[in-house]
């Protein structure tokens, strides 16, 4: 007899796991980067659209496809498009690309921790405003540091996923949701605070028309895919996980609206700080970890306690986002082991620590004794980023849209969009969810994928 599979116990539970995994190093370590590179507030504009009218539908696609299946990433394309080659070859791809992310994502949880330890020690107090960038740099291209908090970051997520479902996500995403909102909407509150700050909230909120470029669309929508998760695997897994009474389109707008309030939130704890600071919003990816110690430092002659009290805060807020993501990607492939495979959860999760684990060490060591290894003159961090970011993510996104437009049967999606007809408001939008996600969705996809290659 089959083993039950466990499954999210509420709405709530289904909206917190889903936004526990959308909320996270998207958000607070991308989002803001993001936001300087590309034009501030024209960026977010484009940002919150594009949620709304491409990565929805997307999103709605994959719970679809993972509730209707009642499987794992891999195996509910296999399960729903029998005797089809074509979709048992792709299926591996949802779980490849969440253990790829999930390689480099616990490396820069590992950076989080590390910051988060240089904050409890009074590290930002001792060091001059200066100095302060440099330490990013001496720390990642260290040897044996960056390691051991890689491990040690990825040994706690995969320990909530040890739990379980119910046991391990559910009560985490539960328990930890509220407070890290609460935590980002008081340093949100402070960096508001900053003398010069108001610059910065302009920069995210009055759009410069003249910034809007091709480019600046397509990595806006790439961000909202980024943000929420799609193309990896992880929604679809968790979609297997909701119950069949669920709406799943209330569910999925509750997670992107969540999604969307914290990134706008993570702009408003970052941007008025970086101004404040007289830091260039464009720094790039380091600029969490570059830029924003300098104002903790800087911060520190002045109001020593304060300075600590927010630093400490801040990177704790840092390490909750990064572990509500990590937790998702590595739930994916768990999911496929214990299901292909009959191992015990513990066990599974074992497997995934190792592969995560060993992969993360190239990528740490790609910033100190491998830096000089590059191919294209990317290192191998920056590999595992851009070909999950720009390839790997955008096929899946694009293969989930098309399957369940072109190879599910129409009745199907129906059906569980609509909750076998007992939802009669989700019944009136299906037509047009049902169009964006045939037609207007893949059609989003290849603009990135064209943007990123071509432009």
């Amino acid at each position: 007899m089959e083993k039950k599979r466990e499954g999210f116990g509420s709405r709530t539970a289904v909206i917190f796991a889903m936004a526990g995994s959308a909320i996270g190093l998207g958000n607070i370590w991308r989002f803001p980067y993001m936001v300087g590179e590309h034009g501030g507030a024209v960026f977010v504009l484009i940002y919150i659209f594009a949620t709304i009218l491409f990565s929805l539908p997307i999103f709605v696609a994959e719970v679809v496809i993972g509730r209707r299946s009642h499987s794992n990433a891999r195996d509910a394309f296999v399960r729903m498009a029998p005797g089809k080659p074509f979709w048992k070859i792709v299926s591996i791809l949802p779980i490849l690309i969440p253990t790829i992310i999930a390689s480099y994502y616990s490396v820069i949880g590992g950076w989080s921790l590390e910051y988060f330890f240089k904050a409890c020690s009074l590290e930002f107090l001792r060091t001059d405003p200066g100095m302060a960038s440099g330490l990013f740099g001496g720390f990642v291209s260290s040897t044996w540091v960056p390691l051991v908090m890689h491990l040690l970051f990825l040994a706690m997520s995969a320990a909530v996923v040890a739990f379980g479902v119910k046991a391990g996500i559910e009560k985490f995403s539960k328990f930890i949701l509220p407070v890290l909102f609460v935590l980002i909407v008081l340093i949100a509150l402070y960096s508001m605070s900053l003398p010069g700050a108001g610059e910065g909230v302009r920069y995210l909120f009055k759009p410069d028309f003249s910034e809007f470029t091709p480019r600046t669309f397509a990595f806006a929508l790439g961000q909202s895919f980024y943000s929420l998760s799609l193309g990896m695997g992880i929604i679809i897994t968790y979609g297997s996980y909701v119950r069949k009474d669920e709406n799943i389109l209330a569910s999925s707008a509750g997670t992107a609206v969540s999604d969307l309030l914290f990134a706008l939130l993570a702009g408003l704890a970052i941007m008025p700080a970086v101004f404040a600071a007289g830091i260039e919003p464009g720094a790039g990816p380091g600029l969490i970890f570059q830029s924003i110690p300098y104002i903790f430092c800087k911060m520190g002659l002045d109001a020593p306690h304060v300075s600590t009290a927010a630093a400490i805060l801040f990177f704790f807020t840092v390490i909750v986002a990064a572990m509500t993501s990590l937790i998702s990607l590595i739930e994916v492939g768990t999911a496929f082991l214990v299901e292909k495979f009959r191992m015990r959860r513990v066990r599974a999760v074992v497997v995934m620590f190792l592969v995560c684990g060993l992969a993360g060490v190239f990528c740490s060591l790609s910033f100190g004794p491998l830096s000089g290894l590059k191919v294209a003159g990317m290192t191998i961090f920056d590999i595992f980023d851009w070909v999950a970011s720009n390839i790997l993510l955008l096929i899946m996104a694009f293969l989930s849209v098309v399957f369940v437009g072109f190879v599910m049967k129409k009745d199907d999606v129906r059906d569980e969009f609509t909750n076998s007809g007992t939802k009669p408001r989700n019944a009136k939008l299906f037509n047009f969810i049902y169009f964006l996600i045939k037609w207007v969705a893949p059609i989003a996809v290849l603009l990135i994928f064209f943007t990123n290659f071509i432009l």
